[in-house]
């Protein structure tokens, strides 16, 4: 297996980065101008670039919540130290863009999907394994300072034909998988929760944690430091090739030798990393901004009245939230490109959209505004395995968007794949686990490298049907 890029000397923020344009990320890029980066405080200490070639037992391409999980659990539960790679600052993808909601949920599938397309056995085995990983999320959420905020999670409905759909969801969720998932009027949500005047009513489920995401993944960094896990900055893989089992990772500052990889690269996997992910995922964005601090009258005229985080049933999904101080949070996808990205119109859609949700606060001043990449699988699930059993290299990818919570658990699994302890085990059968990353189905005509420019084509097409799905 051999892979060729060169990354970029230029160290600044590129707004424009798209993971199907350019071969690599860069190298030692500045975060991001997000919220988080803003409010985390100073990163955990790292080893900072490979400065020599080297030779180690594992490696980790990537720095993120997945990346840093792994090596913490390699070291923790293992035995084994591992080294990792990051391409850039610690936890500059996803985990230091994303919403910080940690839900019960992983992909984008709901649990009546999961029973129509596995079957019921299959759907109470894969519900049991994500609620073992969102509990295991929320403990590590309060064992770091990361601003955890332990109220639920609120689906609204934007339109009042939703409400049947999301009442079929919490019948499912209740009498099948035993939750207590709750139907709220829209009276009964304005009264309780946000006065969203987009709301015909909501679905409440009790298991959901809002974290700051840089926060939450600086305490990783921290505890696997603590048990000598080796963190390498602006140390892009440029190069790969395997000889005799051994994987040649090539950085700017040397060649790292390694016998077996872990790739915990999410939405910010470059085409030319490696053939086994190349072309498994398409990257999408996702815009997000934050307010200046709402003054309590401005928090009581929008009716704020809690904190749990919010998604409403647009396919084109709006997120939001009131943060512990007193700013309001929405994102949601618009952008198609990182070329895009920057354009005004994507910023207006989430002004927009607090005008539409909380007119009180139409025209509030915007003081943080970003994008990122979110990494989505051919069936909307991700995948923690190893595609090619010839060859020691296993991933963790294919979140769709939420992996906030989740991460951590496939941080975990993957730890034990990657230590050889998950034969024989059951859980390694269920789909998430069994299968491989394929190219997503809905853009498959494109997947041939001649209509390689076309698939974004392709995906603007679904952005606007899906608008006029979600609108009409």
């Amino acid at each position: 297996m051999t892979t060729l890029a060169s990354a970029s000397s230029d160290t600044r923020y590129d707004p424009q980065y798209d993971p199907l344009v350019h071969a690599t990320p860069g190298a030692g890029r500045d975060y991001a101008p997000s919220y988080w980066v803003a409010s985390a405080g100073t990163p955990p200490p790292d080893d900072g670039p490979v400065q020599q070639d080297m030779d180690v037992d594992v490696v980790v391409i990537g720095a993120g919540s997945t990346g840093i999980s792994t090596a913490l659990y390699l070291a923790q539960e293992q035995g084994i130290q591992a080294v990792v790679l990051e391409a850039n600052q610690s936890a500059w993808g996803c985990s230091s863009r994303s919403g910080g909601q940690g839900q019960n949920a992983s992909g984008r599938l709901t649990r009546v999907q999961w029973i129509e397309r596995w079957g019921l056995d299959v759907a109470k085995k894969l519900d049991t394994e994500i609620r073992t990983g969102f509990e295991n999320f929320k403990n590590l959420a309060f064992e770091v300072d990361c601003d955890a905020t332990d109220g639920g999670h609120l689906y609204v409905a934007h339109r009042p034909e939703k409400v049947a759909y999301l009442k079929e969801q919490a019948r499912v969720r209740n009498e099948i998988f035993g939750y207590q998932t709750q139907i709220l009027s829209a009276d009964e949500l304005r009264q309780n929760h946000f006065n969203d005047h987009d709301a015909a009513g909501a679905m409440w489920e009790q298991e959901g944690v809002g974290v700051h995401p840089l926060k939450f993944t600086f305490g990783l960094i921290r505890k696997a430091r603590a048990l000598g896990v080796k963190l390498h900055t602006a140390s892009p893989v440029q190069g790969w090739e395997t000889v005799g089992g051994v994987h040649h990772l090539r950085t700017p500052g040397g060649i790292v030798r390694a016998k077996r990889v872990a790739v915990c690269t999410g939405g910010y996997t470059g085409q030319a990393l490696s053939p086994l992910t190349k072309n498994k995922l398409l990257p999408i964005l996702s815009n997000n901004m934050v307010t200046q601090p709402l003054t309590q009258a401005q928090i009581e005229a929008a009716g704020l009245k809690t904190r749990v985080f919010l998604t409403d049933t647009r396919t084109l999904r709006f997120y939001y939230r009131l943060l512990p101080d007193n700013r309001l949070q929405i994102g949601s996808r618009s952008a198609v490109t990182g070329a895009q990205a920057p354009e005004p119109k994507h910023l207006k859609l989430l002004t927009d959209g607090i005008a539409r949700k909380f007119p009180t606060l139409a025209g509030i001043p915007i003081e943080h505004s970003w994008w990122g990449w979110v990494d989505v699988s051919h069936d909307m699930m991700p995948r923690i395995t190893q595609p090619d059993p010839s060859q020691s290299v296993w991933y963790a990818l294919g979140y769709g968007g939420n992996g906030v919570s989740f991460s951590t658990w496939a941080g975990k699994r993957l730890a034990e794949r990657v230590a050889g302890k998950d034969a024989g085990q059951e859980v390694f059968q269920l789909p998430i686990y069994n299968s491989e990353l394929t190219y997503p189905h809905f853009l498959h005509l494109f997947r041939s490298e001649a209509l390689a420019p076309f698939r974004r084509l392709g995906q603007s097409f679904l952005y606007k049907w899906y608008w006029w799905q979600d609108e009409k």
